[in-house]
């Protein structure tokens, strides 16, 4: 598998279109000929840039993730509260559901993951930890520093946060309506802040 850094601009409008179909449909809810006819090609084109489905969402599942870390790494830069790092964290989730009510990308293949290609997974897998990993080192701090409830366990607050942004975007996509990430995450800081 290319890495995604390597890919020239007609396969970027694959992947571009690819994930706009997954965070819409799922995995199984889209095909090779779906795609090709969003980005206006055919379906050899397609293959011609990404040999299987499978090495195509495992692409998008890498971008995806290394997409999401940078803007981890910018609320770093920009925010030095724990609050705020987590205010800005619910904004990711807020920002993606507000496009067309999207589903982040590992979010919705996490539905399906015993569906999905090894290579899928795995990277959904990363994806996942990396995620609470960083909520926990930020809870951490907050907690070190008073702002943050010392109970639960950091760890078991992150998983608590990171599972109510990702399962709220299903909840207000389920029940139609705009409401989602941007609700819950207003009320997980009213939950967890000291």
């Amino acid at each position: 598998m290319k890495h995604f850094s390597e890919l020239t601009p007609s396969a970027e409008r694959v992947l571009d279109a690819a994930q706009s179909l997954l965070q819409q449909r799922g995995y199984s809810g889209f095909s090779i000929d779906d795609v090709a006819k969003d980005v206006g090609i055919r379906k050899p084109s397609v293959h011609h840039h990404f040999a299987t489905k499978a090495e195509l969402v495992a692409t998008i599942v890498q971008r995806y993730a290394h997409r999401f870390e940078a803007e981890l790494a910018r609320i770093e830069a920009e925010q030095a509260a724990a609050p705020d790092r987590l205010a800005a964290y619910a904004g990711l989730f807020a920002r993606t559901f507000a496009d067309e009510r999207r589903l982040c990308v590992c979010g919705m293949l996490g539905a399906e993951a015993d569906a999905l290609p090894a290579e899928v997974v795995l990277g959904v897998e990363r994806f996942f930890a990396a995620n609470v990993d960083w909520l926990a080192r930020v809870i951490a701090h907050g907690q070190r520093n008073g702002l943050v409830r010392r109970k639960p366990g950091a760890r078991e607050l992150a998983s608590m946060v990171f599972g109510a942004l990702e399962g709220a975007m299903v909840l207000g996509r389920g029940m139609q309506t705009a409401a989602g990430p941007k609700e819950v995450g207003h009320t997980l800081l009213s939950l967890v802040l000291a």
